[in-house]
């Protein structure tokens, strides 16, 4: 695995650490632990898909979108 591959499955797995902390009554989703959780592995996650230049990736799988909306509607 290359730089990329590890920032894009760091970013996957802080989401998915978040949503599995939140499912088990770990956390809830308006803590901030949870909020920057989805907010840095989101900007993770985009970040891997604009170095790999994979632009459709970051549209269909709307990561910037999941960042903005956890930072408008969370907190």
């Amino acid at each position: 695995m290359n730089n990329i591959d590890w920032i894009g499955f760091i970013g996957v797995f802080q989401i998915l650490l978040a949503y599995i902390l939140n499912v088990i009554g770990r956390l809830k989703s308006k803590d901030l632990t949870f909020i920057l959780l989805n907010l840095i592995g989101a900007s993770m996650a985009c970040l891997a898909s604009i170095l790999m230049e994979y632009l459709p990736f970051i549209i269909l799988e709307g990561d910037m979108d999941y960042c903005i909306t956890n930072c408008a509607f969370k907190i």
